[in-house]
């Protein structure tokens, strides 16, 4: 339930503190008095649609903030949503929105806390409920009007229609997957002989080691210098082992050394260490001398082999050039394709059991989709009776009304197009409710509609903007009745013309424009709403009797007197 509204420089409001009650409030006034700015205020600190215009002139900011009664389902979803709560009873919501030169921005914030739009949506779906003459657009969508039965049938058809979501939203990814494939099998194809071809190019120059060309640059070069190398191994052959010239092999110095060193050791003992070290040397040098001159007689010239290497080497950079700078680059990306082939050789699934796939989900959803429209079609049915009884009080004794649900292609919600059907004079034959119904029949239906949601939600405050145009005498004094029906359930708020309506009213309001003075000496003037409330049975009287008659004659003070006395005796009636 709201509790208060406070405004700050909205629209023509300068400064304005409402406090709301239970049951039925009615804010009436002359036309263009401001009282639809007062519901436009609660709409946008509820999230609404704003522009710079709500925000008075010669300002820049502008604030509303709407104080609520909380309830337990509220305030655990208010701690879902990380909120913390004030007390026990209260939320309050706030939207500041400030005017810049070039944009216009706003913030939300509940009980304190900045909050998104998805969080102001859900607040408002959980607080308020308008209603106005505006929704006839509504009525004709489709969309709307599903969403209406929906929630109309209850949790159990909400639940039903979740899970066509669900299925909606597998079988759109399965048809996804199928057409993905579809269309991009002249590529995959396109793919397949491309890696197919690499692959084999690839393990045809059987790549296993990543230094194989380093290898074979190395081996290249010993084979282009066999008679050098043959001819320098014997050079150190003779150097180390034996030597023809006169000068002495390094291992027979080595060995005179030796034989010297081992005769100095029978004298002094410390060059023990000396003489193993040159026995070592030479023993080294002798062995190196002999794995030089196996090598030198190992060496031949090989024109084959040179040319096989030479050939390898040119394949081994060719296959660099073309797929990766670097050897071991290729081997990796030889892997690489490998496992890609394979995938679309192998893991990749047919397009026959994508096929069905896709159908085994849409029998799925379709399936879905049908217990919906058996779901919709019962609450369809309870609609129809129960909104034809809370028409037949608005003075439509004959009006006949029906729920057509028509088979549409499946979506995320169902496979139906609903659309009210609707007919008020006998003999009529039905048709869509937006195409037929005059203005005040627009309005009853809307109000009957709400008083059928009431009955099985209730949504804590609900507001209708001139729900009453159009009407008058016998249908305007239903509409009072249903209007307070609904306040024994919920919180009304109701912008009225009708004096039979407001006469009806727990809380009455009235909403005038005055002219004030301001700025220096007060030689400027500007037009600001006002809002009093009539607390009391004269003032009430008063602002009836100008509803009825336009002025406070004697005629027009008797009728308001007997409007408040009918009132009261059908309130009375109500509560025995």
């Amino acid at each position: 339930m709201l509790l208060c509204l406070r405004i700050e420089n909205f629209a023509l409001i300068d400064q304005l503190e409402l406090e709301f009650g239970a049951g039925l409030n009615v804010l009436t006034g002359e036309t263009g008095a401001g009282k639809s700015i007062i519901l436009d205020a609660i709409d946008a600190a509820l999230g609404g649609k704003v522009s710079s215009r709500v925000i008075r002139t010669g300002t820049s900011r502008a604030m509303v903030e709407a104080t609520f009664t909380s309830n337990a389902p509220l305030a655990a979803w208010l701690t879902e949503q990380e909120i913390d709560l004030l007390d026990e009873n209260s939320v309050v919501i706030s939207r500041e929105i400030t005017a810049t030169a070039s944009n216009i921005r706003s913030r939300s914030r509940v009980n304190g806390v900045l909050v998104n739009r998805q969080i102001m949506g859900g607040m408002r779906d959980r607080l308020v409920e308008i209603t106005a003459q505006g929704q006839t657009v509504q009525v004709g969508q489709s969309a709307q009007v599903r969403d209406w039965l929906d929630l109309y049938g209850g949790d159990s058809l909400m639940q039903q229609r979740h899970k066509v979501a669900t299925n909606f939203s597998t079988y759109q990814q399965a048809h996804l997957a199928l057409e993905k494939r579809r269309t991009s099998e002249r590529e995959r194809l396109q793919q397949l002989d491309l890696l197919t071809y690499q692959v084999q190019e690839l393990g045809a120059a059987n790549l296993c080691e990543p230094n194989e060309l380093e290898q074979l640059a190395q081996e290249q070069e010993r084979l282009n210098h066999v008679v050098d190398l043959q001819q320098m191994s014997y050079k150190v052959y003779q150097a180390l082992y034996q030597n023809d010239y006169e000068t002495p092999a390094a291992g027979d110095l080595l060995g005179d050394s030796e034989a010297i060193l081992n005769d100095m050791v029978e004298y002094d003992t410390q060059l023990q260490h000396l003489l193993e070290l040159v026995r070592d040397a030479q023993a080294a040098v002798m062995e190196v001398g002999r794995q030089i001159n196996a090598y030198g007689d190992g060496l031949e010239a090989d024109p084959q082999r040179l040319e096989e290497v030479e050939e390898r080497i040119q394949e081994l950079k060719q296959i660099c050039r073309k797929y990766r700078p670097t050897l071991k680059e290729a081997i990796a990306y030889y892997q690489r394709i490998q496992e890609e082939l394979a995938q679309l050789n192998d893991s990749e699934q047919s397009i026959e059991s994508l096929e069905q796939q896709e159908k085994a989900c849409f029998e799925k959803l379709t399936q879905a989709s049908s217990q919906l429209t058996q779901l919709r079609s019962k609450a369809a049915a309870n609609l129809e009776s129960r909104l034809i009884a809370e028409l037949k009080p608005l003075a439509m004794e004959k009006v006949k009304f029906l729920v057509e649900i028509v088979p549409a292609l499946p979506t995320a919600t169902g496979a139906d197009k609903i659309t009210f059907m609707f007919s008020s004079n006998p003999g009529e034959p039905l048709q869509p409710l937006t195409e037929v119904a005059s203005g005040g029949e627009m309005s009853r239906f809307l109000l009957a509609l709400k008083a059928c949601f009431s009955q099985v939600d209730v949504a804590g405050t609900m507001v209708f903007d001139e729900i009453d145009v159009g009407v008058s005498g016998r249908v305007a004094q239903a509409i009072a009745e249903k209007l307070h029906q609904l306040s024994q359930r919920n919180q009304v708020l109701c912008v009225t013309h009708q004096p039979l309506v407001a006469a009806m009213a727990d809380r009455h309001f009235r909403v005038d424009k005055q002219t004030i003075n301001q700025g220096k000496g007060n030689a400027e003037q500007r037009t600001v709403v006002r809002v009093t409330t009539l607390e009391n049975l004269n003032t009430r009287r008063e602002e009836l009797a100008q509803l009825a008659g336009g002025k406070s004659a004697s005629d027009a003070i008797a009728f308001a007197e007997s409007l408040l006395l009918q009132a009261a005796n059908h309130r009375q009636k109500i509560k025995n």
